[in-house]
């Protein structure tokens, strides 16, 4: 299905449609001090094949997280048209101002671009990114993955987010691709899931979708980067894309949810936060996995920060000195009966 680049100020000048690989960058109409006149570029690449479907790869949402767009620029590398039934459309640094701030939020605007989702076609620039999405790149595709990690601030057990509709129209197809995807766990995203998000845009349209966690803390693990290359390219072979693909792993994944606010461990009040529990690790209801200390208040003793249930340490913070609110881990709790959904 052609996109529909009517919908949007943003302009387009690659050719999406014809068989081949090609690059290029979208141009996003946005007048300030840094650029008054023309438009910031936004990467985006091409690989269509035979008549098939399309795929739709994200990566640099959040401008700190790096093992997505390096997956995603190896992978278009290593695609080769002749052998591809379908296409896919890979933008590596959708938030690319961001990206080239190496901020969370937009330098342009301030505003988070996964909470940006439908946006607006006359907003700013992030909500121009954001509608551009939502309403032209989002109704061509019959498939999309979205990469993230923790950015400078956390680390996450890498794993996969497939989302659960109101309707549960695509919760099956979520989880097909989450499975295919192959990362140590599942995060399954619920009625905690905020609509403004990618995955919120597709499952609006309708569009099966995972996104992913990959580590994080500002840097680029390699293996992380291989294991995201895998799993994109075991999601093709199962949407008939290519054929084979690599082996599969983490075939038994558990499946995990945070729907429950009490398995978001925050630091009590400023101060300095010692993790003592890893992402990836099971821990125990009343087991530690953080510790508190005041540097306003240095003869105050520590406080131990536990777990409230049996739970899957799914991220912890990577900021040593914190505010009062601020993350210093992320639990998560097994899901029931979640394996056939």
């Amino acid at each position: 299905m052609p996109f529909d680049w009517s919908r949007t100020r943003i302009h387009c000048p690659v050719d999406l449609e014809s068989p081949g690989r090609r690059c290029g960058h979208l141009l996003l109409p946005w007048s300030d001090n840094s650029n008054p006149l023309g438009g910031h570029p936004v990467p985006i690449l091409i690989a269509a094949g035979a008549p098939g479907p399309t795929l739709l790869l994200t990566a640099g949402v959040h401008g700190d997280e790096f093992e997505g767009p390096v997956a995603l620029l190896d992978l278009w590398r290593g695609v080769d048209p002749a052998g591809l039934c379908g296409r896919i459309v890979v933008l590596p640094a959708l938030n690319a101002p961001a990206v080239r701030a190496a901020s969370r939020t937009s330098p342009l605007d301030g505003a988070n671009l996964n909470r940006a989702f439908p946006g607006d076609p006359d907003g700013g620039p992030t909500a121009q990114i954001a509608h551009m999405v939502e309403a032209v790149l989002m109704p061509g595709s019959d498939a999309a993955v979205d990469l993230h990690s923790g950015g400078k601030a956390s680390w996450f057990h890498p794993c996969a987010l497939p989302a659960r509709a109101a309707d549960g129209t695509i919760d099956a197809a979520n989880m097909a691709l989450a499975r295919a995807f192959g990362a140590p766990a599942i995060w399954l995203l619920g009625s905690g899931n905020d609509a403004r998000s990618l995955n919120g845009a597709a499952t609006r349209a309708g569009v099966p979708m995972i996104a992913a966690e990959l580590g994080g803390g500002g840097a680029i693990d390699p293996a992380l980067v291989a294991l995201a290359g895998r799993g994109l390219r075991r999601i093709m072979a199962h949407l008939g894309m290519i054929d084979g693909g690599p082996e599969a792993e983490n075939a038994d994944a558990g499946v995990w949810e945070t729907a429950d606010p009490a398995l978001r461990i925050t630091a009590p009040l400023d101060g300095l936060v010692e993790p003592l529990a890893a992402a990836g690790e099971r821990v125990a209801a009343g087991q530690p996995v953080a510790r508190w200390l005041s540097l306003a208040e240095p003869d105050r003793a520590p406080l131990i920060l536990t777990a409230p249930r049996d739970a899957l340490v799914l991220a912890t913070g990577r900021r040593g000195l914190v505010a009062q609110g601020e993350i210093a881990c992320q639990l998560a709790s097994a899901v029931d009966g979640a394996q056939g959904r």
